[in-house]
């Protein structure tokens, strides 16, 4: 167990498509990691709801806990883009309510938000270092604590260059879907998007309940008409079988499969089976054959009645991701934006791993990606699952460290590895980090970082972490009162509500 002296604090290591190879193959897996040392006994976080909550949260958070390099240097883990954990945290602290513990992700918090990464001039990806010293407000930080952002940018595809789509809606028409906020928000995004694709893109549209109907078969955007009509005829009925509906969607997936085009399966739900299987083993094995037969997965989550683990752990299989939807804003945004960009694939399979300077590198922790954290010999092996990432995209991973005193030189070697989409080849590329880097101070980073570090220690409260007792709301409001002066960003503006709604209800 790492000593309280070493305990870890902030430090943010951002990573967008996948984050490339480094040959330590014989460091300990992610199984033998957990039982290697995963930080301090839990300690009740600042503002926590209480021990219920706390316990689940804290064994899961263990996973990636505090490390120290001369045991192990290296970080491995497959790359995530979801956001939709803190989409839905948002939607509850803005409506009053204390999240539970176990749908918080503090990697989602981070990717939520724009970064700002320099892109790269080719087909590639840009990787960007940065860090800070940890604000005088964060308990217990020392000289030696710092906060490590590594970001990675893909870069965004010309217009017109992204291949034809072919897009299977499966859409919950269930009792539960209908609170306001739900089937309604799914009909608006989808009469949305219809509007924007291309006329050579297809879309299929599977309604389910106590059973699964086709309401369209695999059309030709060019005929929106029909489309349109079909969105329309979503109605409420009967029971969850989420089940019956996926597999139907998958079905029609592989029968409209067009080797020259993006298949995707896009499951609209509260994610809230309760008719045929009602657990993801099952189905999780359907969106694995399918992912490898390149028909992939995309979730949206809607309802403040949701399951979120659910949702994630089919995206996570389907080489894809999900993001949650509560208000018509976010809808367009998701549907006109977001969506769209994900009929292109950047990278498959995309992996980072990140080997610490010994030397200078005292101990370090990964922040999130608790669920997907691989061993190093995984690294390389093209058969392991990573994640996909689309043009234009970056993904934020966070790392708390500490230096040895009077470090210099060498910080870490950044490595990424990804899959080509088309050929399969795989590529590598290695980016260097300077100690240098990491000497700036908090209050007057660039806003991006600043929302990094207020965005994963309100995870970290919310989560009832040990790591968020060194943190208190007050703080983390004043620091993102702060960014938001300096930035125009609607995003962070919203981030400032959210974070003023969690210290009334954790005060």
């Amino acid at each position: 167990m790492v000593s309280g002296k070493l305990k870890v604090l902030a430090v943010a290591a951002a990573v967008t498509v996948g984050l490339a190879a480094c040959g330590a193959d014989d460091a300990p897996s992610s199984s033998s990691d957990k039982a290697a040392g995963a930080g301090a006994p839990a300690a009740t976080a600042y503002g926590a709801p209480g021990p219920a909550n706390t316990t689940a949260a804290v064994v899961e958070e263990r996973s990636t806990g505090e490390r120290r390099t001369v045991d192990q240097a290296i970080s491995t883990f497959a790359v995530d883009v979801d956001t939709a954990s803190y989409g839905f945290a948002k939607r509850q602290l803005l409506a009053g309510q204390r999240p539970a513990a176990n749908t918080i992700r503090p990697e989602e918090f981070v990717n939520s938000f724009r970064q700002g990464y320099r892109a790269p001039s080719g087909n590639g990806f840009a990787v960007n270092a940065d860090g800070v010293r940890l604000p005088g407000t964060h308990r217990g930080a020392d000289e030696t604590a710092r906060l490590l952002r590594i970001g990675l940018q893909t870069s965004a595809a010309p217009s017109g260059e992204r291949r034809d789509a072919q897009l299977t809606f499966v859409v919950d028409v269930s009792g539960s879907m209908a609170e306001a906020g739900k089937l309604d928000l799914v009909q608006h995004g989808l009469h949305t998007l219809v509007d924007q694709l291309r006329s050579t893109d297809s879309v299929a549209i599977v309604a389910y309940s106590d059973n699964a109907d086709v309401l369209r078969p695999m059309t030709a955007v060019r005929d929106r008409g029909a489309l349109h009509t079909a969105i329309d005829r979503l109605r409420i009925a009967g029971s969850t079988n989420l089940e019956a509906g996926l597999f139907k969607g998958y079905d029609i997936a592989r029968n409209a499969f067009r080797t020259d085009a993006t298949n995707r399966v896009i499951l609209l739900s509260d994610g809230l089976p309760n008719v045929g299987s009602t657990d993801a083993t099952s189905l999780v094995r359907e969106v694995q054959e399918a992912a490898a037969k390149q028909i992939t997965m995309m979730g949206v989550g809607v309802g403040s009645d949701y399951g979120d683990k659910f949702m994630e752990q089919l995206a996570d299989k389907g080489d894809g991701y999900v993001v949650y939807v509560s208000e018509r804003d976010e809808a367009a945004r998701i549907f006109v934006e977001q969506l769209p960009a994900a009929l292109s694939v950047r990278a498959l399979d995309a992996k980072a791993q990140v080997e610490f300077n010994s030397q200078t590198v005292l101990s370090y922790r990964l922040i999130g990606y608790d669920n997907r954290t691989l061993s190093a010999s995984q690294f390389r092996d093209d058969h392991v699952d990573g994640g996909e990432v689309g043009p234009g995209h970056a993904v934020t991973a966070l790392y708390a460290l500490h230096l040895r005193p009077g470090a210099e030189g060498h910080l870490a070697d950044v490595r990424v590895r990804w899959l080509d989409p088309r050929t399969k080849e795989a590529t590598e590329i290695l980016q260097p980090v300077a100690v240098s880097a990491v000497d700036g101070d908090l209050t007057v980073a660039n806003v991006p970082l600043r929302v990094c570090y207020v965005a994963a220690y309100l995870a970290e409260v919310l989560r009832s972490s040990q790591y968020g007792s060194e943190v208190r709301l007050p703080d983390l409001l004043s620091l993102v009162q702060a960014a938001r002066r300096n930035s125009d960003d609607p995003q962070v503006a919203e981030l400032e509500r959210v974070v003023e709604a969690a210290v009334k209800l954790y005060s």
